[in-house]
Formats: structure tokens, sequence, C-alpha cells
């Protein structure tokens, strides 16, 4: 099935080129959807663009267009408006032809990409010996919903959690555990994740204040680096406490990401440095080997260099970033590589993309892309912290978002005299307060920052999982309350639009198509949820004005259709956001 617009494009390009010739052969007929609904569904307003280039007035281009268009079997006849838009109406014939293909087509008319690509999504990216916290959120659920819709329009995706396990702070934590828990450096298990943390800021505080237990890490970050057999082990144990835990909070946010850690790419810095060295890229600036970039300044106005080999001889960041971008070019073969972290990290990787594209490291045939996202923010507008000031643990976040909507459930459970059983309230709290943190941060356009409020997020009202949620239970209870299996119905169950809010709801659901071609290209995944919104909103208002169960057989099929339809919809947009439906609450 084409994407209505698509087709509509091509269309409009055919008639472009009857009208004014070959030269006009890929003239972008600037197709929008109409932003009023009394104005048709779409508007092309290529014709403002061209009055300069063809001497004309643009209504009279637009109507040179409308005479040589051919598009009887899909719109009404196309209408000039103002000083030249080119207004087009969808047929309900051809609506209705469209809802049937969908029907049909277990993707929901969803094409798979006509180029598949090797794409790696590079995301959540904590750090061994340190617990999940609020920033992680952020990168594992878009990192997560990148994801899953790249999948879904068949690309080999490779998902990579990049973690923080190699460098100066396990010297640091390694000399401090041989001094005040040395059987944690040989024993599995010996410390749980939150005794780990605390020995960690301990160390941490010894570190900044104490000039020779600082010598003695850095002796010891030398050891592992050379391999030292207990240093090793102890490492490995460390990270393995640490993945374990972080396991838990994947496996809670169904979450599946391959871990490839800083420590891979170790033995592979030392040729990046010597590639760099040799393509005529690195100067040495106070001791220290340092690619300059176009564009980057200091305070001072000088130029700004990215350090890849420190004056004591150590890598950094960059350098293993550098190392990453070449394995997953060359070994890989990644043809988009997606690296979803907060926007504080925008100048890093901008100098990092530069040195790997100067070095000649990136083919044209690959895209090295950035995805920044914002800050979680309190309701009073700060960073959000616990009330003594502490980051907030993931864990926390998750376990209170599913504590409020037992809460809720169980209020309303009383108001509505119901009884459940144990199990059921337990998976719904669960779906519920999971999906309303997930569905929270995916609304929001992920550049902004925004602000965390169990209150709004857990609504049953609003922009909110809950009221996706209940949109998909209120389709579920049609079936039950008409004990009508909608698989059942078949997939040949006609649609007939009549009222108003039919013919909205069935131009909102044949968009599917495009909205994930757009989220698959600019990947904000916010565009998905408000299309999802709009369309539980619309599906509600059709249920309202529309009766179903009650209306006359053809009609009765009719709606049914609509109704599972939608459904199913609800069902593959929530799941491309990583949130399953309930088929009760």
């Amino acid at each position: 099935m084409n994407a209505t617009q698509e087709l509509l494009k091509e269309k409009l390009q055919q008639a472009l080129v009857t009208a004014f010739g070959a030269e006009f052969a890929g003239v972008d007929p600037v197709l929008v959807a109409a932003s009023n609904p009394r104005f048709g569904d779409y508007q092309a307003n290529v014709a403002l663009s061209l009055a300069k280039r063809l001497g004309q007035q643009p209504r009279a281009i637009a109507q040179a267009i409308v005479d040589k268009l051919a598009v009887s079997d899909i719109c009404k006849p196309p209408e000039v408006a103002g000083p030249g838009f080119i207004n087009l109406k969808l047929t309900t014939q051809y609506l209705e032809a469209q809802l049937a293909a969908m029907q049909a087509d277990y993707r929901l008319g969803v094409a798979e990409a006509k180029t598949p690509k090797r794409e790696i999504v590079d995301f959540s990216s904590p750090n061994i010996a340190k617990e999940m916290h609020v920033g992680h959120l952020r990168s594992t659920i878009i990192g997560d919903s990148i994801a899953r819709i790249l999948e879904f329009r068949g690309h080999d995706v490779l998902r990579l959690n990049h973690v923080g396990d190699w460098g100066t702070q396990f010297g640091m934590l390694i000399t401090y555990l041989r001094e005040v828990y040395p059987q944690a450096l040989t024993t599995a298990n010996a410390l749980d994740i939150g005794d780990l943390v605390t020995f960690y800021k301990q160390a941490k505080k010894r570190f900044d204040e104490d000039e020779a237990f600082q010598e003695q890490a850095r002796l010891e970050v030398v050891r592992l680096q050379a391999g030292a057999e207990d240093t090793i082990h102890a490492w490995k144990l460390l990270c393995e406490q640490s993945r374990a835990e972080f396991q838990v909070i994947y496996d809670l946010l169904d979450i599946k990401v391959q871990e490839r850690g800083e420590s891979f790419y170790n033995p592979l810095l030392a040729k990046v440095v010597e590639d760099l060295e040799q393509a005529g890229l690195l100067v040495e600036d106070q001791g220290a080997k340092c690619v300059f970039l176009e564009g980057f300044t200091n305070k001072e106005g000088e130029p700004l260099p990215l350090i890849v080999q420190k004056s004591d001889g150590g890598y950094n960041y960059a350098t293993t970033d550098l190392a990453a971008i070449r394995y997953r070019i060359q070994n890989d073969h990644a043809k988009r590589i997606i690296y979803v972290t907060d926007a504080g990290q925008a100048n890093h990787f901008a100098q990092v993309f530069q040195v790997a594209h100067k070095a000649g490291w990136v083919p044209d045939d690959v895209e090295l892309v950035h995805v920044p996202f914002g800050l979680v923010l309190g309701e009073d507008g700060k960073k959000f912290k616990t009330r003594s000031g502490d980051t907030v643990r993931l864990r926390d976040l998750l376990d209170e978002a599913i504590a409020r909507a037992r809460a809720d459930l169980e209020s309303r459970l009383t108001q509505e005299g119901r009884q459940e059983t144990e199990e059921f309230k337990a998976n719904v709290a669960k779906v519920v307060g999971i999906s309303a943190v997930k569905y929270a941060d995916l609304s929001q356009n992920r550049t902004s920052n925004y602000v965390f409020s169990y209150d709004k997020m857990l609504s049953l009202k609003g922009n909110t999982a809950p009221y996706m949620l209940y949109a998909y239970v209120r389709t579920q209870g049609i079936s039950r309350e008409g004990n009508v299996d909608f698989e059942k119905l078949g997939t040949d169950a006609k649609i007939l639009l009549q009222k108003d809010t039919e013919l909205t709801l069935a131009k909102h659901l044949l968009q599917l198509d495009e909205i994930i071609s757009e989220v698959e290209q600019d990947l904000l995944p916010n565009r998905l949820c408000e299309y999802l919104y709009q369309l539980s909103d619309k599906f509600n208002k059709f249920y309202e004005n529309c009766p179903v169960l009650k209306s006359e057989e053809l009609i009765r099929t009719s709606r049914l259709a609509l109704c599972y339809l939608t459904a199913r919809t609800l069902k593959l947009g929530l799941s491309l956001l990583g949130i399953q439906v309930l088929e009760r609450m």
C-alpha cells in the first residue's frame, strides 16, 4: 500500500511536467497535510514558489497544475484557494479501499525499507560500580524505541551498550577495596551494588585528597592495562556484579541491548593515535597529542583541540570513541551509527565525528548521528534529585511508579466495587507504571528538558500512557460485551464510512506509514506518541458518536472492523515505543 502523501506527490510532479515541461521534473510540490479540515486533507503550495521562475501569478500556475492533475481515483476535484494553494480532499471510496488494504496486511500498511541498512544504536551506557540513575532513563528508553522502529522497518539493527568499564576509576576502586574489603576482589557477590557504590564514593574522596593513594591507584591502572592476573580477576568480578544489577532494570523495562564496553576497544587505541599521526592530523600541545578542529574555540577565542593521547601517555573517551567508529564501520559494516546521549555531549561528538571524517575513516555512504536529549527535571524546575539532594536511582523511580499505579488501581477497584486477583493487580500496576514512565519521556521532543511528575504521567486523561492503554482496553471491552472474536471478522470485513467521526478516524489510521517513515529519518519518537494520542482521541469520539454493537448489520460489522483496526494500530504503535497493552485495566 502506497503512502497517500507519497502517491499524491508523484501525481503532482507528473502534472508539473505535463503543464510546464521536463525541466520541472523533480520539483518538490510542497505537499503538506492541511492545517484545517475545512480546506481538505492535503495542500500543495508549489505554485507560490514557481511564480518568479515562470513569470506568472501563483493562482494561474496552480490552475494549470490542477488542469493536468490525474487524481480522480484518490480525491474529489482539486480546488485552487487563496493566493495559489491547491487543496485536495480524499474520496470516501479511496479511504475505504485503503482501509481494506491496511486490514489485510499484518504490517498495517507499513512497508519494509526498500534498501535495508546495517544500523547501530548506541544507548543506555551506564558505568560499572555505579547504579543506574535517572540520567540513564532517557538514553535507555529513547534508544530502545529508535531501535524498535528501525527493526520494524526491516533494518539490521545492532543495539550496543557502550558501558564505562575501563580506566582510572577501576584503579581507584580496586586500590581502595584492597585496603578495606579485599574479599570483594576475589569472591563473586561479596558486596551488593549499594555497598559497591558507597565504596566507590569513598575511593573517589580518597583519590581527590590523598596524593599517595592517587599514585597507588595509577599504578593499579597500569597493572590493569598490562593484564595482571589478580587485577583482571578483581575487575571482572566488579563488572559482573554491576552487570547483574543493570540486567534487573533492563528486564523491568523490557530492554534488549548487547554490552560492548570501553574495555573492548582498549587494544585498538594505540593504532588510532598512530594512524592520526601518519595522516598528519596530530599536533603535540603541552605534551599531549591533539587534533585541532574547525569551528571549536575556547573562551579566549583560541582553537580548541581534541586530545587523543594525554601527556602521561594515557587515552581518553575521545580515543575510545574514535576506535569504536572505526570498528563499527570496518567490522560491523554499519551504514548509520546513532549515538543516544544527553545534549551536554553534543560538542564531544561533533569533534569526534569531525576527526573521523578528516582521517578518511567515514565512507560517503556512512552516516554518524548524535541523538541528543534534554534533562529530567523535578516539579521545582531543577534537576531531578531526591529530597536529600542525591541523584535518583532508576530502580527507585520505577518501583515508585509501579507502587503509585497499584494505589490508583486499588482506589478505582474500591470505587467500582470490583474484585480482582492479586496476579491481575500486580500485572496491571507493573504495566501501567512502567508504561507511564516510558511514555512521559518519549512523548516529549527529546531535545527539550521535561518535568517528571508521577501524577501527570499516571493520569487517565491527556497525552499519557494510561489514556492510550485505556483506549485499547475499550476496544477489547466491545469485543467482550458483544461476544465478538475480532479475528473471526476476517480481514475482508468491509468498512463503510458514513459519519464524520468515522471518516476522521479512518484518515488518521491511514497516516501510520507516513509517521513511522518520518521517525525512521528524524529519530523523534514523540511524533509517534502524538499520532497515537490523536488516534486514541479520535477513536473515543467515534465510540461516543457511533453505536457499534447496537447498529444494524453491515454497519455493525463495519464499525467492529474499524474498532479492530484501531486496536491493532494502537498495539503496534505502543509496541514500537516499548509499551505492552492490557486487555483489561
